[in-house]
């Protein structure tokens, strides 16, 4: 039997997908065969030596130390496309939170229910909540991968938006996924000219970390709304501060705070956000501006355990078990 450690909330499915008879599930297990993780930061982390596998339940790996792992014989892997479509109905979501202020409109409703004609007041006050339609409006898609490819789509073809993609890695598969309306872009540059709406969907690395940055940002149309759903680390928090105060970009009554490594803090001011008053939200995952992905919790999806599959698991921890003998041998 194995013994699987669990670092984060992982979907009950788990014991659906890991049979009962192989698998020993449990948050707390002292010495794992294996370790089940989805955002925890691992690089601080003691490895036991009865650790043979890290499964991320999601598609990058750059919160699981890859050099130690490697040193230490420990089989890594992840499981991109697990969450794809959850992601981009969150992105599909914010398109709209970043247009229309949905959720300013609520907050008035509620601090207004008790108006004697509600509905009359309402009818002169409903201008203030009005926003751009996305129909035909640009939206650049960097990165088109499962969740690009899904979003790039689904704005094109049930939006009506413009929509241009920018990856020079795509996947045969991806590319013949997506419809033939959305247009190629040579360049980050290229995709992200005049465009409205922009979204991005890449891994963390050491070059595109800070990559929206001043230099990005200058570039842009005024006014210009930017969801980044990937990695908090992709964008410079200062460069979106300043972009910010000069209304380069869209945050309609945010206020920003403090801007550090990885996320922006932005003040509520007026209850644009589902907050109380003056709350203050931290942005980690993603540099919300127009409020996006304010509302957004987890995006974990019900595809297996976040697409961990038991024979994967089995085969990881088997390889690993070999590779550690066939080491021995060798001393």
């Amino acid at each position: 039997m194995y013994k699987i450690q669990t670092l984060n909330s992982i979907s009950p499915i788990i014991h659906e997908v890991l049979s009962a008879g192989q698998y020993m599930i449990s948050a707390e297990e002292p010495t794992p065969d294996a370790i089940l993780v989805r955002s925890a930061a691992m690089h601080d982390m003691e490895f036991p030596d009865s650790l043979l596998a890290i499964a991320r339940a999601g598609a990058g790996v750059n919160n699981i130390p890859i050099d130690k792992c490697s040193q230490q014989g420990i089989v890594v892997f992840n499981t991109p496309g697990a969450n794809a479509n959850a992601v981009a109905e969150l992105v599909m979501a914010g398109l709209l939170l970043s247009s229309r202020d949905i959720v300013g409109g609520i907050e008035w409703v509620k601090e207004n229910k008790n108006e004697a004609d509600l509905a009359k007041l309402a009818e002169k006050k409903k201008s203030q909540f009005v926003g751009p339609e996305l129909r035909g409006k640009k939206l650049a898609v960097i990165g088109l991968g499962a969740i690009g490819a899904l979003v790039a789509n689904a704005a094109a073809q049930g939006f009506g938006m413009d929509v241009v993609g920018y990856d020079p890695y795509i996947s045969v598969a991806h590319a013949w996924a997506l419809s033939r309306a959305i247009h190629r872009a040579d360049s980050v540059e290229e995709a992200v000219k005049d465009a409205d709406y922009i979204t991005v969907h890449i891994p963390l690395t050491d070059s595109t970390k800070g990559m929206i940055n001043d230099a990005f940002l200058k570039n842009l149309k005024k006014g210009v709304r930017i969801m980044n759903f990937s990695r908090g680390e992709l964008a410079d928090p200062e460069a979106i501060k300043a972009a910010i105060a000069e209304e380069q970009l869209v945050a309609k009554d945010l206020a920003i705070e403090e801007a550090t490594e990885g996320f922006v803090m932005l003040k509520n001011e007026n209850n644009v956000l589902p907050l109380k008053k003056n709350a203050k939200v931290s942005l980690f995952g993603m540099h919300a501006v127009s409020l996006v992905a304010s509302t957004v919790g987890s995006a974990g999806g019900r595809t297996g355990a976040n697409g961990i599959e038991e024979s994967t698991l089995t085969m990881a921890m088997e390889h690993a078990e070999i590779g550690r003998a066939s080491c021995r041998e060798r001393v």
